[in-house]
């Protein structure tokens, strides 16, 4: 029997997969479980209209995480941290720290695990950080560090 899965089934498929499986499975175990639903022509046309979907808004996501890379990379970011002699810094900057600069100063809301430091920052100076906007999307920005008064 032909049906069309709901959620992600081991050892069966991913969710919007259309695939064979047991007359007795699919009754017994995938139907009353929603785990998937028969292949009918009417159910397939559902499944294409909801899979345009999807791709239409996985589009307006790339195209906005773009211009959210575009305008943290027009901007220049700038941290001010206790220094002490010779530019070194008590304590270190963090991803958290930098995403919390960049929704104070661009605005951007960005999650601190998407922040990419080589190294942590333990100096004052300009660095290069990497962020990930998107699975397909990544940016490189200009931090400036400077001592705090």
């Amino acid at each position: 029997m032909k049906v069309i899965l709901m959620q992600d089934v081991k050892k069966l498929g991913n969710k919007g997969d259309v695939v064979n499986a047991s007359d007795g499975y699919a009754r017994n175990y995938l139907f009353p479980r929603k785990l998937a639903i028969e292949a009918t022509p009417q159910n397939l046309q559902g499944l294409e209209a909801m899979k345009q979907k999807q791709d239409k808004q996985k589009e307006l996501e790339k195209t906005k995480a773009k211009a959210d890379g575009d305008k943290l990379t027009r901007s220049p970011l700038v941290i001010a941290a206790k220094a002490g002699e010779k530019g070194r810094l008590f304590g270190s900057i963090t991803t958290m720290e930098i995403a919390s600069v960049i929704m104070e100063q661009v605005g951007i809301k960005i999650d601190k695990r998407k922040i990419e430091l080589p190294e942590p920052i333990k100096n004052l100076g300009e660095y290069k950080v990497k962020i990930k906007l998107h699975p397909e999307v990544h940016r490189e920005i200009n931090i400036t560090i400077k001592a705090a008064e």
